[in-house]
């Protein structure tokens, strides 16, 4: 029994569900998503909840109902509310700028980052050393977030690098002095 696959997912107000067989589009105001349907999973939607059910109780039918149930409660909510990941830059000398449909990045190399910021995701820059990326996609909000943390992880002595605002850096001791 998969307590996430027979969830009910509630549809927000202005938003709109189209069931085709084997894709789910959903559309709300802040823009529109689509998802492929396995075979094995159906999705229904009636009177303002969507249901997933599953032809079979083999193991990947199980795993596939939940997975399309989560993925279709994230599409509900992120073309109504929208998702945002914020991260912060810390060391000296290190920051961020945007350039048209480029965030610049200066981490301490010899040379600046240049990110090309994909299309559906908006970066703002409230300061030089934070950085907010936001959309509609859980899945690509999350990857860019991740993507221009990649550049340079928080190092555990000085913490400096890119890290998400709340993530709690275990530091480390420096070396002591000898003898």
């Amino acid at each position: 029994m998969s307590r996430i696959g027979n969830r009910e997912l509630k549809i927000p107000v202005g938003v709109e569900v189209t069931i085709q067989p084997n894709n789910v589009i959903v559309k709300g105001a802040k823009g529109q998503l689509e998802q492929a349907i396995p075979s094995v999973i159906t999705v229904a939607a009636k009177e303002g909840v969507v249901t997933t059910t599953r032809a079979n109780d083999v193991k990947h039918s199980k795993q596939l109902h939940g997975t399309i149930n989560s993925l279709i409660q994230g599409m509900l909510e992120g073309v109504s509310k929208g998702f945002k990941k914020e991260l912060e830059i810390n060391g000296v000398g290190y920051r961020a700028a945007l350039d048209g449909d480029k965030l610049t990045l200066s981490l301490g190399y010899s040379h600046t980052i240049e990110y090309k910021i994909p299309q559906g995701i908006t970066i703002t820059l409230p300061k030089p050393t934070q950085i907010i990326v936001e959309g509609i996609s859980k899945q690509l909000v999350g990857e860019v977030a991740e993507n221009i943390r990649n550049y340079r992880k928080p190092e555990p002595y000085k913490g400096k690098g890119v890290k998400n605002k709340n993530e709690h850096i275990i530091r480390k001791e420096g070396k002591s002095a000898g003898k």
